[in-house]
């Protein structure tokens, strides 16, 4: 068992020692889920810049747009600062409400409410929220100014329009769901990133992780360890294990970076726990089997990239498995990923438990075995005949 565990050992310095692992392991999964999450979060809300110059309307103007749900508020000193935002792409877009508005208003004249929004992105929607704070801000004016203009005197046509406008009945908006949603409303806007590209890095980690494999091959390694007193049995577990543990830190790195990071919720801890053991051991099996079958490190990290890549497209780590087709389904049901990603939706959108994914698990030990059994059988092979 210590030769086991050395063999390990050794694995996992030698991969954490490669320089290229500190971007491609640690740095490049985080920035692909942040991402993600930006642009495809559940409950991301398009910010909007306001610069007040003060007043009653001003103030209503406000008011109604920070009682909007579906925005979040910014308030800037000046309109200067506000385009600069707007123009950084801090703000989806911006509105700036001149000093002196009542005034104005007051007077009969007319009075300017900028909108400034980015060409691209939400910027229409918001300009319709902005048009109805500002209509609803300035209907009272707007009445009295029109009843003036039939004839009425300002001073009571002011008082009536006063005292009218509170018993204006509003107008409620009642939204009707028409059947199940695919995401619950309370999924974290990171929470589907972070799930799917923690199965893809796993099992590209894995793959890459073979050139090793293939590197203790060629410099011979593995030939003196085999004339050694250590059985073929011994490497072979040792060269598994440490395969293991590599996509398994790489799972681990993932789930907690993107927990302390992004508050990233992963369901139940052990279902979550028990889904990365049973994906490592995939990921493990698959990186022994190309170790085994390819005769260079170059030839494996191509084919690599190339499979892993392929078969997270397949099972759901580009596009959720939910918006498939039936006979796309069927086939992503052969890619291991398929069955990662199941499980984590099932942990993460349904609340289950470990129990409840004991057929994902079951399957990905099945692929775990049946990859592992071929890796030994071929490496078997490639020792003792050299």
């Amino acid at each position: 068992m210590s030769k086991i565990l050395s063999i390990a050992r050794v694995n996992l310095l030698r991969f954490l020692r490669d320089r290229s692992t500190v971007f491609f392991v640690f740095v490049l999964p985080i920035g692909i889920v942040m991402l993600i999450g930006a642009q495809f979060g559940g409950d991301f809300s398009p910010q909007l810049g306001v610069a007040s110059g003060g007043g009653t309307v001003a103030d209503d103007i406000v008011a109604r747009l920070d009682a909007e749900e579906s925005i979040k508020l910014v308030e800037y000193e000046s309109e200067d600062e506000l385009l600069i935002a707007v123009e950084r792409g801090r703000l989806s877009a911006g509105v700036s409400v001149p000093a002196g508005m009542d005034e104005q208003l007051a007077a009969g004249s007319p009075a300017s409410v900028g909108f400034i929004s980015r060409p691209d992105g939400v910027g229409p929607q918001l300009q319709v929220v902005v048009s109805e704070a500002v209509a609803g801000a300035a209907e009272q004016i707007m009445a009295t100014r029109f009843a003036v203009g039939k004839g009425a005197d300002p001073s009571a046509a002011a008082t009536a329009a006063a005292a009218v406008a509170p018993t204006i009945p509003d107008l409620n908006v009642e939204t009707i769901v028409a059947g199940e949603s695919l995401f619950p409303a309370s999924l974290g806007r990171f929470d589907i990133g972070a799930s799917s590209q923690l199965v893809l890095f796993m099992f590209l980690t894995g793959l890459t992780g073979s050139a090793a494999l293939i590197q203790s091959r060629q410099l011979g390694m593995t030939t003196r360890m085999a004339g050694t007193p250590t059985s073929i049995r011994t490497i072979l577990a040792g060269e598994a294990l440490g395969r293991f543990v590599i996509v398994l830190v790489q799972g681990l790195y993932i789930m907690l970076a993107t927990i302390l990071i992004f508050q990233v919720n992963w369901g139940n801890p052990l279902g979550a726990a028990a889904t990365l053991i049973a994906f490592s051991a995939v990921g493990a099996g698959a990186a022994m089997l190309f170790g085994s079958v390819f005769r260079n490190d170059q030839q494996a990290g191509g084919v690599a990239i190339v499979a892993g890549i392929g078969l997270a497209a397949l099972g759901g780590s580009m596009l959720p498995v939910e918006l498939f087709s039936d006979s796309l389904v069927r086939i992503a049901r052969f890619a291991p990923h398929y069955w990662a990603n199941e499980a984590f939706a099932e942990l993460v959108r349904r609340d289950a438990t470990v129990v409840d994914i004991l057929p994902q698990l079951g399957v990905m030990f099945g692929f775990a075995v049946i990859l592992m059994a071929i890796a030994s059988w071929r490496m078997r092979q490639v020792i003792t005949r050299v």
